[in-house]
């Protein structure tokens, strides 16, 4: 018994010996080296087509926000790094895809069990002995067993699902990046907002007072039969416009101090306080950091989702070769027991077994060339969502240095407007002190220099806010706080 107990061993040992040489045979499918690219000579480039004066070909800055030099718009991105519900769902979808990857490893590993059981059998005495005089038996069994198996990855099957797993969570991780990316852009382009609307509520304030003036001149010269009724009605018409202006600036305000609380993962009303005194309109660097495309195609999450999910398409297309090929499979079992509980000790109750199993599916009616087809036909949809993410991310940065340059042209000219109008109005008052002009035209003068105010706040606003939109192009964004990286 014992001699047979020290062959056992040895045959395993050969058959494990066997298994391992047999799985390391080439892996079938095509080897992954790399997406295409989209545009070589657009990456090649060494600048933007549509870079201008104001921007410079260095690195940027990652966090970009902080180029504004705003504290509290600062301050609000790290909240919202750290607390928006979209970064959370992003981080648990990268938890998700790393625990698949560690789910189809452990296809690559032995599986291994154990048992032990204890049945009571009661049955008729005359099967086991024709000649029992008893009419029934009992039977007690006691046994302790441990059985493994482990199916060979002979053809590469098991590895491509592994890469394929991989790539999907590192298409995870670049998914977080893109939340960061959008969540960093959307505060900035609602804090820019909130600030835009503040500063126009104050002018059309002062604008009101001059309606309110105007209005109560037209008045007085109707009533002094010097004017007709008409510019009286025309001037409570500005000012009621003006008021509908300020109380739906105003409502705007609101809506988006309880979206930033949103953003930043609080409840509407949170910042309140924190955001109720208004402060200038942050403006973007006189020089402006854009590295190249070669630069923009390595920041871009989306660019980095999409090269992984092609990846992953081209171990699929592997996965489903492989199930042309035969599977080898071993089951081993070690048992012990008896009639007795000492018998799952004792090793001279050994029992051992060794299965080597081959399985080929010689005709599935077509079913696995369908499946070779299907995954070949999602990696050439993959390759070509691939390349449109490339060319929408290019055309994407060029659109916003466009707008940009355009807008700082804007602004310079809205705020030549504003200085001649505020020099125009200045004239006006000293007509108006020197008796030469009426104090209508003085108020008028004064509410056209306030309405290019306006103009100029909105120069301001526009300028940044493509700013921002430059910098979410430009995939800036993602190289975030320790808040988000602990949690990681």
């Amino acid at each position: 018994m014992m001699s047979g107990l020290a062959r056992f061993p040895a045959r395993l040992l050969l058959a494990a010996s066997l298994a391992t040489a047999l799985a390391a045979c080439a892996t079938v499918g095509p080897n992954y080296s790399g997406a295409p690219s989209a545009t070589p000579a657009a990456a090649g480039r060494a600048a933007f087509l549509r870079a201008n004066e104001a921007t410079v070909p260095n690195a940027p800055l990652a966090t970009w926000w902080e180029t504004l030099n705003d504290p509290q718009l600062n301050h609000l991105v790290t909240v919202a790094l750290a607390n928006s519900p979209n970064i959370a769902a992003a981080d648990a979808r990268i938890t998700q895809a790393r625990a698949g990857l560690a789910a189809n490893k452990t296809a690559a590993v032995p599986t291994v069990g154990a048992s032990v059981s204890a049945p009571y059998v009661n049955i008729p005495a005359t099967l086991l002995n024709p000649q029992a005089t008893a009419d029934r038996t009992d039977m007690q069994r006691y046994s302790l067993g441990f059985d493994a198996s482990w199916e060979l990855d002979l053809f590469g099957g098991t590895r491509r699902k592994i890469e394929a797993a991989s790539a999907r969570a590192e298409a995870a991780g670049a998914g977080l990046a893109d939340a960061q990316v959008s969540l960093s852009a959307e505060v900035a382009r609602t804090y820019l907002g909130l600030r835009t609307r503040q500063a126009a509520v104050a002018v059309l304030e002062q604008q009101k007072a001059i309606d309110a003036q105007l209005v109560a001149l037209a008045d007085q010269r109707f009533r002094q039969g010097t004017a007709p009724m008409q510019p009286a009605d025309q001037a409570r018409a500005q000012l009621a416009q003006t008021e509908a202006q300020i109380a739906s600036t105003r409502t705007q305000v609101v809506v988006l101090t309880d979206q930033l609380a949103v953003l930043t993962g609080q409840e509407p009303g949170a910042l309140d306080t924190e955001l109720a005194t208004a402060t200038p309109i942050p403006l973007p660097p006189a020089q402006v950091a854009i590295g190249d495309p070669a630069l923009l195609l390595h920041n871009r999450p989306d660019i980095r989702i999409a090269e992984r999910q092609l990846a992953a398409a081209n171990a699929d297309v592997g996965t489903a070769i492989a199930d042309k090929f035969p599977k080898i499979s071993f089951m081993g079992l070690l048992g012990l027991g008896g009639g007795s509980v000492g018998d799952m000790v004792d090793p001279h109750s050994l029992i051992g077994l060794v299965l080597p199993r081959i399985t080929w599916t010689i005709f599935d009616g077509g079913r696995t060339r369908a499946k070779i087809d299907q995954n070949k036909g999602a990696y050439a949809e993959a390759e070509a969502r691939y390349r449109g993410t490339v060319l929408n991310a290019l055309a994407d940065a060029e659109a916003s240095l466009t707008r940009f340059g355009s807008d700082r042209i804007e602004l310079g000219k809205a705020l030549e407007a504003e200085q001649q109008s505020a020099h125009a109005a200045g004239l006006q008052q000293q007509r108006f002190a020197a008796g030469t002009a009426t104090r209508s035209d003085a108020l008028s003068a004064d509410r056209q220099r306030l309405q290019l105010s306006l103009a100029s706040i909105n120069a301001r606003s526009a300028l940044t806010s493509d700013y921002i939109a430059t910098n979410k192009a430009l995939g800036l964004g993602w190289q975030v706080t320790p808040a988000t990286a602990e949690r990681r």
